[in-house]
């Protein structure tokens, strides 16, 4: 008994937290997910060139080293 007062007590306290919440209206969401958008596209920019670099400087390393 003693648990679902418990588990009672958990989900009132959820609910007087989440109005207590501020959401944000529909321009900071667009605004939130184009930055969201530009920083992934930036990244895997990044992450290919590094890709492309140490994929060259591999081939290079085994045609110095390799024979």
């Amino acid at each position: 008994m003693a648990a679902l007062q418990g588990l009672k007590e958990f989900v009132e306290g959820v609910q007087v937290e989440m109005r207590r919440v501020t959401w944000p209206d529909r321009e900071q969401l667009r605004n939130a997910t184009i930055v969201i958008l530009v920083f992934v596209l930036i990244l895997s920019v990044v992450i290919g060139l590094m890709d492309a670099f140490f994929s060259w400087f591999v081939r290079m390393m085994v045609g110095v080293f390799g024979g």
